[in-house]
C-alpha cells in the first residue's frame, strides 16, 4: 500500500504511486531508510564519471575563443602594417 507521505525523505506520495517521486522508495525497499543505490542496482563504487560522459555524450569539444583571438590578432597586425605603410613610421 502506497503512503501518503514517504517515510524515507518526508515528500508527498501521489495515490497510486509505486515509487517516492524525490528520493525513489518504494515497496521493493520498504518505504525506509534502506532505499539506498544498492538495492536500485546503481553502482556506488567504482563508478567513472569522466568515462560516462564520455560514453553518453562523445569527447568533448573545445569551445574555447582562442580563433576569435587569432583572427582578432591578424586584422589589428594588417590594420597596423596597412597605416604604416600609408603614412609612413612618423
Amino acid at each position: 500500500m502506497t503512503p501518503e507521505e514517504c517515510p524515507n525523505c518526508g515528500a508527498d506520495v501521489p495515490p497510486r504511486a509505486r515509487s517516492c517521486p524525490e528520493c525513489g522508495a518504494d515497496e521493493t525497499t520498504g518505504w525506509n531508510e534502506d532505499a539506498t543505490a544498492q538495492r536500485l542496482g546503481i553502482p556506488t563504487e567504482g563508478f567513472d564519471y569522466e568515462a560516462f560522459v564520455e560514453e553518453e555524450f562523445g569527447k568533448p569539444r573545445r569551445t574555447g575563443l582562442a580563433w576569435y583571438w587569432k583572427v582578432t590578432g591578424a586584422v589589428l597586425l594588417l590594420t597596423l602594417l596597412l597605416g604604416f605603410l600609408r603614412w609612413g613610421w612618423r
